[in-house]
């Protein structure tokens, strides 16, 4: 089983929804604590409407307590009282895998973290996280730093942020435009992993794609994967995920078709 912490996507593309789809996909039990409620669509994101810090703790306390958890994944936690929530809720079951997306702005431009609440991440949670999974405009934001371009700063910035927090970090390449398609894993104390595989192309939609990596990373690491093959195995549902899209009015939809890509598409390697 795993929890998902994260806000509601009303097109259901992103945030919860895509969460408990990965989830299922890997045979996980997905449970969840909604953070924001969002009026949004693949196009943009609307009104946003938080939840109450009780309301998130009560349905942290009640997961909790009927549920044997493997793992746990952050997204959208939007003020420093939810941040604040999760991150006790993080002290008070140090054992288990976190996997922290560390959502700063959806695509569209809306901003889904405050400052306070970036500071509580950053503090409190970052440096408890078994993986954390930014995308190249994150990883430059928690550097203070400008993206990476090429690939040694790729390399440079997963390591940077590895050392900074002392967890493991997944440094996703999907911003950037090399084929094939890389992320970059450094884990604690150096290691370094190259996760590659084919990009697919113009994909109707990437609403929701790192939600769903992140997801994905976690139901395979409730079901005691080690965590490269985690990351591995997660890349390869996504690269499903993405080639199986389509239209569904003037928007598109996933339809997750496990054999699109086979298990091989997806290569890690030491680096």
């Amino acid at each position: 089983m795993a929890l998902t912490i994260a806000g509601s996507d009303s097109g259901g593309g992103a945030g919860i929804e895509a969460d408990l789809r990965a989830f299922g996909a890997f045979g996980v039990h997905g449970c969840a604590a909604i953070t924001a409620i969002t009026a949004q669509n693949p196009f943009g994101v609307g009104l946003v409407q938080a939840a109450g810090p009780e309301l998130l703790r009560d349905q942290l306390a009640r997961v909790a307590v009927a549920f044997d958890l493997g793992a746990v994944k952050t997204g959208m936690l939007l003020n420093a009282a939810l941040a604040e929530a999760a991150a006790d809720f993080r002290d008070a079951h140090p054992r288990l895998p976190w996997v922290i997306d560390p959502v700063l702005v959806s695509t569209s431009g809306t901003r889904l973290l405050d400052a306070d609440a970036a500071e509580i991440l950053e503090r409190r949670l970052l440096p408890r996280a078994t993986l954390l999974t930014p995308n190249l405009p994150e990883a430059a934001a928690l550097l203070r730093a400008a993206p990476p371009t090429d690939t040694p700063g790729r390399r440079k910035a997963a390591r940077a942020l590895a050392d900074r927090f002392g967890a493991a970090v997944l440094l996703k390449g999907g911003h950037a435009p090399d084929a094939p398609s890389e992320d970059w894993l450094a884990e604690p104390g150096g290691a370094l992993w190259r996760l590659a595989s084919p990009r697919v192309p113009a994909p109707l939609t990437t609403h929701g794609t790192g939600c769903a990596l992140s997801a994905a990373i976690a139901a395979n690491l409730a079901l005691g994967r080690p965590l490269p093959e985690a990351a591995r195995r997660a890349k390869h549902y996504l690269l499903n995920l993405l080639a199986a899209a389509r239209p569904a009015g003037r928007a598109a939809v996933y339809a997750y078709v496990p054999d699109a890509f086979p298990p091989e598409a997806v290569r890690l390697e030491h680096a």
